[in-house]
């Protein structure tokens, strides 16, 4: 009989087999905790240099007593994001960065960072996490036995829609359009909402849906579109700006807490060094890719923001702000004014 595999010996066996090894130096000790790091960007992404710096520099300032391997891709596991949330919750992975988006399937509120249009500007973002309202997440993260670690808010970027042939000039031109989405409801809610037929694909199936046709197009930082080379079966970009999505670092928080003050002081000032880093050289490759990718052949063009905006005057906004709950929404507009 065929023997079924735990999902915790899953990740351990297939761990062994794949994972990127973070060292330092020569440690002075035996390591006293071993951890694992997942992220679902690929090994050649700003995020997995960012977590490999952070890991590596507190290998090396703890003496060797902290060592954490780090998993680009979440490490080939079966269900991808959803799934790797799940490990974390229960302790089978120690550390893990996720978008708002997605790990509002454990903490319903932090849907509240990709709410589309309510961010002008990045600096903001920051600003808003740094506040009232990123403690406020904590707290709930926290009861769901997540901890977010201090000041480790990662960049992903606005995010932009990629299509395989036709530009997106106004919000009429998706109607129809088969979308890929991440697995969130408020992805999915946005995109009927605005006319599009949404396909939920995990990332690692996304570069597959676009080349054989399953979905029209994608949406995504431009970062997104290079790392995973979506240039390669996509040929329009359009700037929509529609919302903002960056990778929370996170912690079991049950792990979390057995790390003494003196450790966790390491990671955190490693995080926010890193963290500042990450987020200066994701901006500017966002930046720069606007050329790269226009060189690269792909067409980029505006979109009419407003049209996108207009469709969202109905109830999309009071149906969101009762899914997040009326603290949160009150916190977010003290910073950046009245949603619809």
């Amino acid at each position: 009989m065929q023997k079924i595999l735990s999902r915790r010996t899953f990740v351990t066996q297939v761990g062994l087999g794949s994972a990127f090894l973070v060292t330092g130096a020569h440690a002075a000790t035996e390591p006293q905790w071993k951890a694992r790091q997942y992220l679902n960007q690929p090994a050649g992404s700003p995020l997995f240099k960012a977590l490999t710096d952070i890991w590596t520099a507190v290998r090396e300032q703890t003496n060797g007593r902290l060592d954490v391997t780090v998993y680009p891709q979440n490490n080939g596991l079966p269900g991808s994001d959803p799934a790797a949330l799940k490990l974390l919750q229960s302790g089978e992975i120690e550390f893990y960065t996720l978008m708002g988006g997605i790990l509002s399937q454990a903490v319903p509120v932090m849907d509240i960072q990709g709410l589309p249009f309510a961010f002008k500007t990045i600096p903001q973002v920051y600003k808003m996490d740094d506040g009232p309202l990123g403690r406020y997440l904590d707290r709930e993260c926290e009861a769901k036995g997540i901890h977010r670690i201090k000041h480790g808010l990662f960049q992903n970027g606005f995010r932009q829609i990629n299509m395989r042939e036709k530009a997106i000039n106004t919000v009429d031109d998706l109607a129809g359009a088969k979308i890929r989405v991440p697995d969130g409801d408020m992805f999915r809610d946005f995109f009927k909402t605005v006319g599009a037929d949404p396909v939920t694909l995990n990332i690692n199936q996304l570069y597959a849906g676009l080349k054989d046709g399953r979905v029209d197009g994608q949406e995504n930082p431009l970062v997104i579109a290079e790392t995973n080379k979506l240039y390669e079966v996509t040929k329009n970009i359009s700037m929509t700006n529609h919302m903002w999505s960056g990778f929370n670092l996170l912690a079991n928080n049950a792990f979390w807490k057995k790390l003494p003050q003196d450790v966790r002081r390491v990671v955190e000032r490693n995080v926010a060094k890193n963290v500042d880093a990450q987020r200066a050289a994701t901006d500017a490759l966002n930046t720069r890719l606007e050329t790269t990718l226009l060189e690269r052949g792909m067409l980029i063009n505006k979109a009419d923001e407003a049209s996108f905006r207009a469709k969202l005057k109905g109830d999309f906004y009071p149906r969101w702000k009762k899914q997040i709950g009326v603290k949160a929404w009150s916190l977010l507009e003290e910073g950046v004014g009245k949603l619809g």
